[in-house]
């Protein structure tokens, strides 16, 4: 399938086929090219994080502040990975949906390797734990850093001693430095409660500098903002999201950070994602489409055949799969060839600029849900599995 293809439960992302001595190497290619799971599990986790947001933003958000929206949820999660290759590919699939990442590794790799140079990710200046106890105090540590950034966006942890007391007695001993350089303050929360850490520091920000009515009839803090990054999940997002909005504030005035939530708490049982062998040639000369069908765990019943996906009228364009021989011949085969005994050269590989591009374009476009398996399959899937349990039921399959 093109890469950056938005698909269903059932819909091969792509097919392998081997002849003569080279059978053997299917297996060993299940093995590597299985990986792909990882990256497309992370964006589609990204993705379903910026359906939320977005949710929230037509409910709360002016539209000369839905550009925010492309910032709302940043990658933290490059500490939190095996390896520099895994922050590779989990911090490259998240930026997919935003621009947002402290993954360097993988904005890097996107722009230079993928986007011909063209940047694909920002981030902003921001302190942490650590900076904030190197100055004798919390204030010190602010004002050092609206010295340096002031006049950009810039962000602040303040929790290193206890973040209520650095809303109360912090941020109004730098207003005055704040407000003379006139930039943009994250507040930045890292422990506690989050729905109750998010409000604190939105009504602090609101009492010290203010904040304008936009024509939703959501409060949007006057050049300041939070940030939630510690535990997030889309769970607890969707929570401080509903808290927001029922406070009273624009969900452009709360972003979000994910870290291992994003990269690290996924597995390849999210997705179920597989690889099953659906066709074979006998050494006599037998084609047969054959199927998984564990009596135990139903769920696990693979397809048969030889696959070809089409785009679907009927389902606003949505991917459906169909036996190869039995497939409509009105509209192209959605998988194509990329690698026949070498790559094949006559294939163009996309900028990241367009993969952004195609993924946004049908996942707002598809719909949630959709029959991704059509008639003909089911029809040979019943086929095949009458076959096979009857030879079941006979016991010549175990023999």
């Amino acid at each position: 399938m093109p890469e950056g293809s938005v698909v269903y439960p059932h819909i091969p992302v792509y097919q392998i086929t081997a002849r003569h001595p080279y059978t053997p190497l299917i297996t060993y290619l299940e093995t590597v090219l299985l990986m792909t799971w990882y990256p497309s599990t992370v964006a589609t986790l990204s993705r379903r994080t910026r359906t939320a947001i977005s949710e929230a933003y037509s409910r709360t958000v002016d539209a000369d502040g839905q550009w925010t929206l492309d910032s709302r949820m940043h990658d933290f999660g490059f500490r939190g990975c095996t390896c520099v290759e895994q922050s590779v590919l989990g911090g490259t699939a998240h930026l997919l949906n935003y621009q947002g990442t402290d993954t360097l590794s993988a904005a890097f790799y996107a722009q230079y390797k993928l986007n011909g140079g063209k940047p694909v990710g920002t981030s902003i200046p921001a302190t942490e734990h650590s900076v904030m106890m190197s100055f004798g105090s919390e204030r010190e540590a602010v004002l050092s850093t609206i010295a340096a950034y002031g006049q950009g966006v810039y962000a602040c942890v303040m929790d290193s001693y206890d973040y209520a007391q650095a809303l109360a007695d912090v941020l109004p001993a730098v207003k005055k430095q704040k407000l003379a350089k006139g930039g943009f303050l994250v507040i930045r929360p890292d422990s506690g409660d989050q729905v109750e850490a998010v409000l604190m520091g939105l009504r602090a920000a609101d009492k010290v500098f203010g904040s304008t009515t936009n024509a939703k009839g959501f409060k949007v803090i006057s050049g300041a903002s939070v940030i939630q990054g510690d535990g997030v999940t889309p769970e607890s997002l969707q929570r401080i999201l509903q808290a927001v909005e029922a406070a009273g504030f624009s969900a452009q005035c709360v972003g979000f950070g994910m870290g291992g939530g994003l990269l690290q708490k996924v597995n390849r049982d999210t997705m179920s994602a597989a690889v099953k062998i659906s066709s074979i040639v006998g050494q006599d000369g037998t084609a047969r489409h054959i199927m998984k069908f564990p009596k135990g765990e139903a769920e696990k019943t693979s397809l048969p055949g030889r696959f070809a996906v089409h785009a679907d009228p009927a389902q606003n364009g949505a991917p459906v799969v169909y036996p190869a021989d039995d497939a409509p011949t009105d509209s192209p085969n959605l998988l194509q060839v990329v690698y026949d005994c070498g790559p094949v050269a006559e294939v163009i590989w996309p900028s990241f600029d367009a993969l952004r591009e195609r993924v946004s374009e049908q996942w707002d476009r598809l719909p949630k849900t959709a029959d991704a398996v059509s008639p003909q399959l089911l029809e040979l899937q019943r086929k095949v599995h009458a076959r096979q349990a009857k030879r079941v039921e006979q016991g010549t399959a175990f023999q």
